[in-house]
């Protein structure tokens, strides 16, 4: 009877890197023959919350993996298929005992799946070891000791990627088990205006950061024009697993200490330790994913206007950055934090939409959707925590302050670009002389406002805060601050002053 040979699998999701990759170093310390495999599941290109732009920055991750594995006579076994489909397959051809990958904060659809997955290699006796990925822990009732378990966790160096002489199944092996799958095509449109995939990039995303780009990171942070190129840029190589946080943080507090202002690259550290945080709570809190982690606010009800989302999807709201924020993301996946809050608040507050309304567009335009960041922050621009400042955002307000010479608005909203102020910030001021003088027709070339946001502003802030006095949203806050806050709180957000 023919003995078939064993090997240790690595199953890739979000972690798509060799280096600081503990799934794939435990594999290898494992002495055994190590395949590296990745699946575009079915389940998840169907699902709502992804869209092609995240599959092109995947293909291109595993693109460049497999040129960094090209020295080894190895590459990643990329497949098309639901993963135990995938697995089973496999084991008609070699042995398996252990399957490794890393733990995934993720959407309801890839927890159900993990579930399934852990009872198909129980029945077969296979070993799945799931390992940490960026600090976040499983199993937490609470967060008393996370913040000693993360400082742990990060302050440990990073793992190399260090295989054995051919302990990495090599290509003739792996051309073998490909005639037995459904091979994805890696080629990608390389033009379009996305940041591209894979390790190499986000490498030199932080090279330029670190070595030029952080100068002005604190001072254009919130400027959504000047943002684009002041801002790391590496929250995609974050959330596709191209980088782990880990080797940011070393690689840049080793940086630091060649700089004279050493306190420069302090409020980026502060919040690459937030990353964590975030995905952490969504970890220990699932639900968040399709209702409010308050369950008070669950009785608030909205009513839905499908002409308003749209508008608001499109960017035609009559609000200009509002507008320019939208259109921006949808054509470039990218947008700084100040104007995803800005146009979640417009959403949830002015429009006066459910925030569950808002998941999938942006999570499908957001190039760096990561649910454990996306779901939290959604529901804390909404005011549906309970425990955070409510903040809705005045958009007018806003342009002036950010974008006060208009330049982002004219780039993303070209019907405008003739305005000066104040009418690039607001076009509805304009007399029916003025239109005349600037040949422009309010209306017709650009939307007059779709709601009157000093209005929307005071219902959503008088039902709010009344809400905040319920006795369930209450009893929810302090729930939720037991379970979420941190005892040392403000060291963590100062984190970046401890080293």
């Amino acid at each position: 009877m023919h003995t078939k040979p064993e090997i240790h699998l690595v199953w890739l999701k979000r972690d798509l890197r060799l280096q600081d990759n503990e799934a794939i170093s435990n594999a290898l310390n494992s002495g055994g023959r190590v395949l590296l495999f990745y699946c575009f599941e079915p389940l998840l290109l169907k699902a709502p919350h992804y869209s092609q732009r995240h599959w092109d920055f995947i293909k291109q991750s595993l693109t460049d993996l497999n040129h960094s594995l090209k020295p080894y006579n190895s590459k990643v076994l990329v497949v098309q298929s639901d993963v135990i489909a995938a697995v089973n397959q496999i084991l008609s051809t070699y042995k398996v005992r252990n399957i490794y990958s890393h733990q995934e904060t993720g959407l309801l659809v890839t927890f159900n799946r993990d579930k399934s997955f852990k009872r198909f290699c129980k029945n077969n006796f296979i070993n799945w070891h799931e390992n940490i990925n960026n600090g976040v822990q499983r199993g937490l009732k609470n967060r008393k000791k996370w913040l000693e378990i993360t400082d742990i966790f990060y302050d440990m160096p990073p793992l190399p990627f260090a295989p054995q002489n051919d302990q990495l199944l090599d290509l003739n092996a792996i051309t073998q088990l490909e005639r037995n799958f459904n091979i994805p095509d890696l080629s990608t449109n390389m033009s379009s205006p996305f940041q591209k995939g894979g390790r190499t990039t986000g490498l030199l995303y932080l090279s330029s950061f670190l070595e030029e780009r952080h100068k002005d990171y604190m001072l254009n942070i919130s400027k959504p024009d000047l943002s684009r190129k002041s801002c790391s840029r590496l929250s995609p190589y974050i959330a596709w697993g191209n980088l782990s946080v880990r080797e940011i943080l070393h690689q840049t507090k080793a940086f630091r200490k060649t700089l004279k202002n050493k306190k420069a690259l302090n409020p980026f550290i502060s919040r690459l330790r937030w990353q964590s945080h975030f995905i952490q709570k969504f970890e220990m809190e699932h639900t968040m994913e399709n209702a409010s982690v308050n369950k008070g606010y669950h009785k608030l009800k909205k009513s839905i206007s499908l002409e308003y989302q749209e508008a608001w999807k499109a960017g035609k709201t009559g609000f200009p950055l509002v507008d320019a924020s939208m259109r921006c993301l949808n054509e470039t996946g990218y947008l700084n934090f100040r104007m995803r809050a800005l146009v979640v608040s417009f959403f949830t507050h002015n429009l006066w939409q459910p925030w569950q309304a808002a998941t999938t567009h942006l999570s499908q335009m957001f190039l760096d959707f990561e649910p454990g960041i996306h779901f939290p922050q959604l529901q804390m621009q909404a005011g549906e925590t309970g425990i955070n400042a409510l903040r809705i955002y005045n958009p007018i307000k806003n342009s002036l302050e950010y974008d006060p010479d208009g330049s982002f608005i004219k780039k993303w909203v070209p019907e405008l670009k003739a305005l000066n102020r104040p009418f690039i910030h607001q076009p509805y001021l304009m007399t029916k002389m003025e239109q005349q003088f600037y040949n422009f027709k309010l209306g017709e070339d650009y939307p007059n406002p779709i709601v009157n946001i000093d209005v929307t502003r005071k219902r959503a802030s008088d039902t709010l805060w009344n809400l905040r006095k319920d006795h369930l949203v209450k009893s929810e806050n302090d729930r939720i601050l037991k379970k979420h806050t941190l005892a040392n709180r403000k060291s963590f957000i100062n984190y970046g002053n401890k080293t």
